[in-house]
């Protein structure tokens, strides 16, 4: 065995393509897209390291495209799902014994080969199964990925160099040991990143792992699974399982063995996992860990001294970046009557030059959203809007024939509780209430209290007074706040990401506060030269 201590390499954020016209990034790319558009492919379970194919599957779709199938997914059944517990389980002793610098080399190989040899396939997955452009994809499933990977390595490390005092004679010491049991993960179709650092993160600190993908995001997820796999991951540790939900919470969720949950998606799946497990509490064999980053109604709020410039700009890119899509998109602005005009206008000059449509076109701005049921969802509400005495549709609209497309689109609501000033949407669909200027503390308090989520917002002015009252007073609205900034685009390293209220459990993904999450310490105190007397000598008279 080695005598050294090891450091692991620095993290540092991956830096971002161009894939400008000319450059072989864009070429390369490109050719990639027409690759993986020509062919269909079939995903199988992974389980123990070793393919599982069903008789249950699930086609895959260009959301931009509807009717083009890229890939067929085998979909696990309750015995499959048995199975990648039973090989969790399997796994676990010898992958929590493996010293900790080969477990980091894994997931540092994986960043690695995410972003040379496979840079080009997960970007193009990403782009083609969810909708993404160019761009998105690249900071999402090259840059953020690898991103998740360096830094938890890093943070590892620093977790387990964290030692006790000590005193004469007394050696004090801990250890971060995995949980008592296999942790579940179930992800969210949006980010590939966040796909790959929900199951990655827990194993990386000793736990295994079964994971259930989002069935709209399986083509890049399955593609990420078999790089980890490339870059030495043990058979059993990650378990890749597609999977209906119901199956999963009658099966995983309620395993007396289930002893970590980590969850991206929507507030009430969370909350019915959290009903679930405190069903079953008497079941388990330790208190499971429940870690989940859910929805949220992020906001921009404007003061009269904002620039009025910045201000659109941030409206735009952060309400229809990715179609709105992602879980701190900008859905809800609070804009001063004094400035409203100037602002409508420069966010719809803005907006005149975006375009929608196939991703595989680079000057495309907007894809399509992810599937029928979250167009028919947001169409419903543009609809409402436009019938509603409570609400103006200044522009927008949907076209649902070839692909999933939905217009940028903006609405005034003239009523602070108008629905859309109150409910995710998750869609390109940004929803303004105008408001008097000297009824400043007054909004403040509406937008405060308007919405149970806590994730993300941002505030616009230039008075330097007028920002410290404004973060002052929405101080628990999210849990990434933004000043002249969008409340979109965390770094990892830079901004740890996370919300409370409604939003989650703010454990921070990145960072090495979610890292605490999936260890169990056990301190061991040495004594060199024990006692051997009982009594002690306060107890003598003299």
């Amino acid at each position: 065995m080695p005598n050294a201590i090891f450091s692991v390499p620095k993290a540092y954020n991956e830096p971002i393509h161009s894939y400008l016209p000319g450059t072989a990034e864009r070429a390369s790319l490109k050719a990639e897209l027409a690759r993986q558009s020509s062919e269909t492919v079939t995903i199988p379970l992974i389980i123990g390291g070793k393919e599982v194919y069903t008789d249950r599957t699930a086609d895959v779709v260009m959301p931009h495209d509807h009717r083009h199938v890229i890939a067929r997914c085998c979909i696990a059944g309750e015995d499959e799902l048995r199975a990648a517990v039973e090989a969790a389980l399997a796994a676990k002793a010898a992958w929590q014994s493996m010293p900790f610098e080969h477990r980091a080399a894994i997931f540092l190989k994986t960043a690695e080969l995410l972003t040379t040899v496979y840079r080009d396939r997960i970007n193009a997955a990403t782009m083609l199964g969810q909708s993404k452009t160019v761009f998105q994809a690249e900071i999402d499933s090259a840059c953020e990925l690898s991103d998740f990977f360096r830094f938890n390595v890093y943070n590892a490390e620093t977790i387990y160099a964290q030692q006790p005092n000590n005193s004469t004679g007394i050696w004090n010491r801990v250890e971060y040991r995995p949980l008592d049991g296999f942790v579940a993960a179930i992800t969210p179709f949006n980010f590939t990143s966040i796909a790959g650092n929900l199951p990655s993160a827990p194993a990386l600190m000793g736990n295994t792992v079964v994971w259930k993908p989002s069935s709209t995001a399986v083509h890049s997820n399955y593609i990420l699974m078999r790089i980890m796999m490339d870059a030495g991951m043990p058979a059993g540790v990650i378990n890749f399982v597609p999977s209906r939900g119901e199956d999963v919470s009658r099966v995983v969720l309620t395993h007396p063995k289930m002893a970590g949950f980590h969850f991206t998606g929507s507030t009430e799946v969370f909350s019915g996992v959290w009903r679930t497990v405190g069903e079953n509490i008497g079941r388990y064999e330790s208190y499971p860990r429940l870690v989940g980053e859910t929805g949220g109604k992020d906001f921009i709020f404007a003061h009269k001294t904002a620039d009025v410039g910045a201000l659109a700009a941030a409206m735009v890119r952060g309400a229809y970046e990715y179609q709105g899509q992602k879980c701190s998109a900008a859905s809800r602005a609070y804009i001063p009557a004094s400035i409203w005009d100037e602002v409508k206008e420069k966010v719809k000059s803005l907006v005149s030059d975006i375009k929608v449509g196939d991703v595989a076109d680079f000057s495309n701005f907007m894809g399509a959203v992810i599937d029928k049921k979250s167009f028919d969802n947001i169409v419903g509400y543009i609809e409402r809007a436009k019938s509603s005495p409570d609400a103006e549709v200044i522009f927008g609209g949907y076209d649902g024939s070839v692909g999933y497309f939905v217009e940028p689109t903006l609405i005034r609501a003239l009523k602070p509780d108008y629905e859309l000033m109150v409910k995710e949407i998750f869609g390109p669909v940004l929803t303004v209430y105008v408001y008097d200027d000297d009824k400043l503390d007054e909004t403040l308090a509406l937008c405060d209290t308007s919405s149970p989520y806590g994730l993300t917002g941002a505030v616009f002015a230039s008075d330097r007074a007028a920002i410290a009252h404004i973060e002052s007073a929405l101080s628990g609205t999210a849990g990434n706040f933004y000043i002249n900034d969008k409340p979109t685009g965390a770094v990892v390293g830079q901004q740890p990401f996370g919300g409370s209220r409604a939003s989650g459990t703010n454990d921070k993904a990145g960072s090495i506060l979610n890292l605490y999450r999936w260890v169990s310490p056990r301190c061991i105190k040495e004594t060199f030269v024990p006692a051997y007397a009982v009594k002690y000598p306060y107890m003598s008279e003299k």
